[in-house]
């Protein structure tokens, strides 16, 4: 069993979150510590560990992280300019929590993705 999250606690609302969406399958925030302009964490309730641990299961849930992040790029205005899709996974993917998530950034010109 998965070990539950501080992503576990804002889908349950125990903790202040900015919610800019949420479902039965997914949720919604803004970063507490952003790295864009617009900085969406946006999470399937179901708790996930990793990409690794992804199961045609969570098809629909993994999905709707995608339909609701082109919802959310669009209300934020930031959906025309472009925006980045971001999912880590696992330490050497930058990984901080182990609760999938996808990072909607925006806002600006946000630059090659990898540089060296």
């Amino acid at each position: 069993m998965p070990q539950e999250t501080i992503f576990s606690k804002i889908i349950r609302k125990e903790i202040p979150a900015d919610i800019v969406y949420q479902d039965d399958l997914v949720t919604a925030f803004r970063d507490i510590s952003p790295q864009a302009n617009t900085h969406i964490l946006i999470i399937p309730n179901k708790l996930i560990p990793t990409v690794n641990d992804v199961t045609t299961e969570d098809e629909i849930a993994l999905g709707r992280l995608f339909t609701v992040a082109a919802k959310i790029a669009e209300q934020e205005g930031i959906a025309e300019d472009g925006y980045r899709l971001i999912v880590n996974c696992n330490k050497h993917g930058g990984q901080e929590v182990f609760h999938l998530h996808m990072h909607l950034v925006g806002g600006e010109p946000l630059g090659r993705m990898l540089a060296k």
